[in-house]
């Protein structure tokens, strides 16, 4: 059928009874993809190895201030072993 005839008919018969349109089987691919895809919520992902752990405990659901302190001692703990490897080991057995 001719594209003119087509559009005459299309008026007084349904699309579908003419013929599929170009675009139906590409859009019937979509459909049947989506159909396809699991529905409702993600299933929880179990954390893996010791930053994953981490993450899980302290910036999942129940996020917190913790990995700060933690952060804050960490740094604390390098300042002490500087000061004490570059200046404290030097003076521990002066006390003249």
């Amino acid at each position: 059928m001719s594209f003119v005839t087509r559009r005459a008919l299309s008026t007084l018969i349904p699309p579908k009874a003419i013929g599929a349109a170009p675009d139906a089987l590409r859009m019937q691919r979509v459909v049947s993809f989506y159909e396809k895809l699991p529905r409702g919520a993600a299933p929880e992902v179990k954390a893996k190895g010791l930053l994953g752990r981490y993450q899980a405990r302290y910036f999942g659901k129940n996020a917190s201030v913790t990995p700060i302190i933690h952060v804050l001692a960490f740094l604390i703990g390098i300042g002490y072993l500087q000061n004490y490897y570059f200046h404290l080991r030097h003076h521990k057995n002066n006390a003249h």
